[in-house]
């Protein structure tokens, strides 16, 4: 196994080539050819593949192995990698950037988050992933407001392998797996796996992540013909940790504070229920047939089907017996009307359709012509499992049930023509059409139709083997998610996304660099405050806009060292924004769109002195940023550098054990105090000075850890 371009994290707009072909397209990438881009095309994207993910894929997620990449901010509620983690991308969270797995939409329909947890150890079945930032492309399921990122799954293997692979680190982290392949079997066929374990008590108190993982694909091949069938998933049981800690708390608790499960017992002692855990299952089936037709259209379909069943449980002290459906009751002549009790909040969900494309490639022309249909249901349940007082509840009593439903249809044209050897242009319409029901007590009675139009066009000029420019444009629309509705009456929100970008390639050096215009009209942009169970909440602003310079490069220093910089200029603003502020409206005037840091960049130094060895030197740093759109001091976090320490060397056996990979990756080196995603509301006061209406701020944060390592081996047979 060479090391030749291992973790040097952050694979950019070009391979390591030098001139501005394309890569050529191997056979499992006809699985997303249709949504994935090239330098030929007019659109801002960065490419990551397994070999860069490799040396640091020890038990975190995919979130956090993506946190180099330019104009990329993570962050883990657990605190080290492991659990529940997140991504913003320009300051987009998770539900504004699309996210598809070969091609089939990820994104949960309902909430539009997505949920690495339920997938654990996941980047060791991803042969490579592609952010596009912006608009990107036309690609399935919601629309992109911040990036597109699409992930390809393990390709299959001509030759039979095994692989055992096993990490320890900080926290009691423990990641195993197994991994294998039959090879090509009667020059047809490979069958593949992969089962997965990771466990970690997390750098937050109790919170602890208990994962389990599987991945398992065959294959049929010959010259015209790739069929693959892909069952994988996962099962996590993660101790909740959304509530963050307070300012307070952090003062007087410490940053590992966690009040998830907090309760008084009898004798007014602090205790913490054992089992305020989200647990929840989910397993995925896709179906893939690319069937090339003629050396010009090759055609790919693709049936998929998701199943997610799970629930969080949660302590609850003095709740009403009215919320619950429960009738007070006497005792000893005391009417009782509350009682401490243990819920379970379910979701029980299908999500199943199909997406499907045809490519035409001849001369100067490529065409694609693609689209896609799904639906998702899903039922929302609560039940009390115990309580002190029962009232006359039954075993199974549900105490509120609602379902929701969702329809998505797409249908996509692009092209990119050739028009010179220099000059080349590229359109791309789209139409999507969105149905929503439901009936929740927090989403009201929901019946909404959505009929989106989004077209992009974009040209691209080579003015010579390494230099391309090119300009475009592309427009997006919306729909609000479930938790939209639950905080208001929300709009569809739309964006026109213009970039203009300059690419440099040459065999020592590449260079990428773009200026983005993204003008939103009824932004759904994060207010910073959290529901009941930790989801974050957004609210429409009339007009906003970001604007930003990102820069990223590739620089050999002689055959040994190699620096990967990248760095985002941004400013996001809130156009003209008015908030109620002691009792009045007032107009802000143009404030910052929140968790949406002005500056964000990052840095990889590696040192490669043979192809067995090589160290990496990965830092970050993200400016100060608001977590809301009030430009209030009390909703700020401030700026945090990351800097990571990667080992890796392989020992060549040259026996039956055919290698042995040893890693290590040192996690904030510097030890430093990051506190990375937090939370802010506001409330009026009209208590303390009757006759007078003051607004109260208040805010929360996410600490991560300090220094901490992983360390871990891998033996290839």
């Amino acid at each position: 196994m060479a090391l030749s371009g291992l973790a040097l994290g952050l694979s950019a707009q070009e391979q390591e080539t030098d001139s501005l072909e394309g890569k050529k397209v191997v056979l499992d990438e006809v699985l997303v050819q249709a949504i994935r881009v090239t330098k030929e095309f007019p659109i801002t994207f960065s490419n990551l593949d397994q070999e860069e993910i490799t040396p640091r894929n020890l038990g975190q997620d995919v979130p956090v192995l993506m946190n180099f990449l330019p104009a990329v901010v993570t962050t883990s509620d657990a605190g080290a990698g492991v659990g529940y983690t997140g991504i913003r991308v320009r300051g987009s969270d998770a539900t504004r950037v699309n996210v598809t797995i070969n091609g089939v939409p990820y994104n949960d329909a309902e909430s539009q988050g997505t949920f690495w947890v339920n997938m654990p150890d996941f980047a060791s079945s991803t042969q490579s992933l592609q952010l596009q930032r912006g608009v990107g492309t036309s690609t399935n399921g919601a629309a992109a407001f911040g990036a597109s990122l699409n992930l390809l799954t393990d390709a299959f293997s001509e030759e039979a392998y095994a692989r055992i692979s096993s990490s320890v680190g900080s926290f009691n982290t423990l990641r195993n797996n197994i991994k294998f392949s039959t090879g090509i079997l009667s020059d047809h066929f490979e069958i593949s796996g992969r089962l997965s374990r990771i466990n970690s008590d997390g750098y937050i108190d109790r919170a602890r992540s208990d994962l389990d993982s599987y991945f398992l694909q065959g294959v049929y091949k010959d010259d015209n013909t790739l069929v693959k069938a892909l069952l994988f998933g996962g099962h996590e049981i993660t101790y909740q940790a959304w509530n963050g800690v307070t300012a307070e708390e952090l003062e007087e608790e410490g940053r590992t504070y966690n009040s998830a499960g907090i309760y008084f017992d009898e004798n007014g002692n602090r205790q913490f229920y054992n089992n305020e855990v989200d647990d929840y299952k989910q397993d995925h089936f896709q179906l893939h047939w690319n069937e090339t037709l003629s050396p010009e259209w090759s055609t790919n379909l693709a049936l998929h089907y998701t199943r997610g069943r799970g629930f969080f449980e949660q302590y609850r002290e003095d709740e009403g017996f009215a919320d619950y459906g429960l009738e007070p009751i006497d005792i000893g002549g005391e009417t009782i009307n509350t009682t401490d009790l243990i819920r379970r909040r379910w979701l029980d969900n299908d999500f199943y359709g199909t997406v499907f494309s045809a490519t035409y490639n001849k001369d100067n022309l490529k065409l694609i012509l693609g689209g896609g249909y799904n639906e998702y249901k899903g039922d929302h349940f609560g039940e009390i499992i115990w309580a002190r007082y029962a009232s006359g509840s039954e075993i199974g009593d549900r105490y509120y049930e609602d379902n929701s439903k969702k329809t998505d249809l797409n249908v996509y044209a692009k092209a990119n023509y050739q028009l010179n050897n220099k000059w080349s242009i590229f359109g791309d319409v789209q139409y999507r059409g969105v149905g929503y029901q439901a009936n929740g007590d927090d989403t009201g009675l929901v019946d909404d139709t959505f009929n989106f139009f989004n077209p992009k066009a974009g040209v691209t000029f080579n003015l010579n083997p390494n230099n391309n420019f090119y300009l475009s444009y592309a427009r997006a629309n919306r729909e609000p998610n479930r938790n939209d509705y639950e905080n208001g009456s929300p709009k569809p929100e739309k964006l026109n996304d213009f970039e203009l970008g300059w690419r440099y390639v040459s065999p020592g050096f590449q260079l990428n660099t773009n200026v983005y215009y993204m003008r939103y009209k009824d932004q759904l942009v994060l207010t910073g405050e959290l529901n009941d169970v930790g989801a974050p909440l957004r609210a429409n602003v009339g007009d906003s806009y970001r604007l930003g310079l990102e820069v990223d490069a590739n620089l050999r220093l002689g055959n040994k060292f190699r620096l990967r910089p990248n760095i985002a200029l941004s400013d996001n603003r809130n156009i003209d924004f008015f908030f109620q502020r002691d009792g009045e409206l007032q107009d802000l005037g143009n404030t910052h769109i929140a968790y949406s840091p002005q500056v964000v960049a990052g840095n990889v130094i590696s040192f490669q002195p043979n192809e067995s060895f090589q160290v990496s030197l990965l830092s970050k740093f993200v400016g100060k940023q608001y977590m809301g759109n009030i430009d209030s001091e009390n909703s700020t976090l401030d700026s945090y550098t990351q800097t990571d320490f990667n080992v890796q060397y392989v020992i060549e056996t040259g026996s039956f054990v055919k290698s042995i990979v040893l890693s290590g990756l040192v996690n904030n080196i510097f030890d430093a105090d990051i506190i990375s995603n937090g939370y802010f509301f506001t409330y009026d006061d009209d208590f303390s000075n009757p006759g007078t209406i003051t607004t109260i701020e208040g805010a929360g944060y996410y600490p991560q850890a300090g220094i901490n390592f992983l360390v871990g081996a891998t033996v290839n047979f």
